[in-house]
């Protein structure tokens, strides 16, 4: 038998939800940000980036790294060299994942880092 709190619950956050989501679509006037949340918009893919990758660079199991011997601290400083050299070419991304991958799966794999 369903706790009837917890299906209350769950509808709510799903009404709350769908009303927050389809905000902009019930005016039947369109709506306009203002430039300084445009601007902003364009730096949010980036932060959200940052605030994934950097923990994981820096951090195991919720303690800082102490020591050099990582792995994925030698794959990210390749992957940034890569990305710096072929910055304007068209394999950029490609080539920073598998610069990457190159220098963390013999590290990890075979050294044990």
């Amino acid at each position: 038998m369903t706790d009837w709190w917890t299906l209350a619950v769950i509808l709510g956050l799903a009404v709350v939800t769908v009303v927050t989501r389809s905000f902009f679509f019930i005016s039947n006037r369109p709506w306009h940000l203002p430039h300084w949340a445009q601007q902003g918009l364009q730096y949010a893919p980036i932060a959200a980036l940052a605030a994934v990758i950097a923990p994981e660079l820096v951090m195991t199991q919720g303690h800082l790294i102490t020591t050099w011997q990582d792995a994925r601290i030698f794959s990210a400083a390749a992957g940034t060299a890569f990305y710096f050299w072929r910055r304007g070419g068209g394999q950029a991304v490609l080539g920073t994942i598998v610069t990457g991958l190159v220098v963390y799966l013999p590290l990890h794999l075979g050294l044990g880092w």
